[in-house]
């Protein structure tokens, strides 16, 4: 039995209904806005990451100087604005005249090039000053065409996982990627303040190594640099390689957060908002069934299970965070409808059950209420607007979702 309280305990904003969608040149085609149009009309999306994609954007002009094609950008944003979706967006990537070494790239993918047989340059910048001028040039176009008062409630970040050499500095250790992403940062800052000190700006976008955030975290402070909130990722630890043997556990992806935000708490900055702008199950958004059978659970009511498990336990435990965005990867690599692949959608467009909880999970109102069960495997979100109206978000999940597998 489940006892639920009348007396509103505290006002929960939603921090679940948000996601990052991949590939954001998918924007501009029309099964990619086919996904962002159902999203849109079912309301199950509140923010929306993507990549500004400078490779789409920087290029050198017929004098060799530096200059910017702003249509693809446009057309993407246009659409997201159109659509009523609020923006992240992460500064990046690499555009190919500014790259180091421009034969430094990486398909991060499953196939041997990225959408539409695109490649990221991985390399650092030649010149830092360039960089800071491209972030100067893309803040200004934003803000003249969207406004400030829209682009000021958007999310803005520099780079995306430039702890991991997969996205930069490949060959690097993990102290000579500090150095340079710090000075990307220090560009990334410097280059929208030139515009305005009214955006909400941040960094790293962390994959997950804990030294680098550390470093990360001294280093912004001692050169006093501006950070209004801390983007981290936490796919808890379960990649293809042990997803069978240690399964999905919520708790898995808390114990992360928790050895992230001590190092956050450590080095002074534990008011400053936190936003997980990757989340996941599990990892590698870019394998299948084909590399680990377990990833089914993907595409099956496990996901929807694990996915209001945490929520309950994030609010359970007061955590502080603002954002949580499902990573949506490896639409575009389905052969199959169901694949294992992370989105909401299959390749026919059948909707998975994860993209129903999300549904469902749009619909809780900011009023949160005290419950009881006696199950405690039941979790259970129950909620009451100010017209008294009752919304109650509900799962059963073990442990491990064992018996969900």
């Amino acid at each position: 039995m489940i006892k639920i309280g009348n007396k509103v305990e505290k006002k929960q904003p939603n921090f679940w209904n948000n996601c990052i969608f991949h590939p954001t040149d998918a924007i501009e085609d029309p099964w990619g806005k086919r996904i962002l149009d159902r999203i849109a009309k079912d309301k199950a999306i509140h923010t929306v990451r993507i990549y500004a994609m400078f490779e789409d954007i920087v290029y050198e002009d017929e004098n060799g100087e530096i200059a910017y094609d702003f249509r693809l950008n446009d057309l993407r944003l246009d659409y997201l604005v159109e659509k009523g979706y609020n923006i992240l967006i992460a500064y990046g990537m690499m555009p190919k005249i500014l790259a180091t070494d421009a034969n430094e790239q990486s398909n991060a993918s499953k196939n041997k090039t990225r959408y539409k047989g695109k490649m990221l340059y991985t390399s650092k910048p030649t010149d830092y000053k360039i960089w800071e001028d491209i972030c100067y040039e893309y803040t200004k176009h934003i803000v003249e065409r969207y406004g400030i008062d829209t682009v000021s409630k958007w999310y803005l970040h520099c780079y995306n996982e430039p702890d991991l050499g997969l996205f930069f500095m490949k060959d690097a250790t993990i102290s000579e990627r500090l150095d340079e992403y710090v000075k990307l940062y220090k560009g990334f800052v410097n280059g929208i303040l030139r515009v305005t000190d009214k955006l909400h700006f941040g960094g790293p976008a962390l994959a997950h190594e804990k030294e680098f955030l550390d470093g990360f975290m001294k280093r912004i402070k001692k050169e006093k640099l501006r950070i209004d909130y801390i983007a981290l990722h936490n796919y808890a630890g379960t990649g293809y390689f042990n997803a069978e043997e240690k399964g999905f556990a919520t708790g898995n992806w808390i114990e992360t957060h928790n050895k992230l935000t001590s190092i956050i708490k450590e080095n002074g900055f534990g008011d400053t908002e936190i936003v997980y702008d990757e989340w996941g199950m599990a990892a590698q958004g870019f394998f299948n069934l084909e590399e680990c059978p377990a990833y089914i659970a993907r595409d099956t009511e496990v996901f929807s299970s694990y996915y209001v498990k945490l929520i309950c336990e994030i609010i359970r435990n007061n955590l502080n965070i603002s954002k949580i965005m499902l990573c949506l990867s490896g639409q575009h690599e389905m052969t199959t409808d169901f694949s294992g692949f992370r989105n909401f959608f299959t390749m026919n467009f059948f909707v998975k059950p994860i993209y129903n909880s999300f549904v469902l999970a749009s619909k809780v109102y900011d009023g949160l209420l005290s419950a009881e069960c006696d199950n405690k495997n039941v979790y259970t979100i129950p909620t009451k607007n100010d017209n008294g109206d009752y919304a109650v978000l509900l799962t059963y999940a073990s442990q491990k979702h064992e018996e969900n597998i």
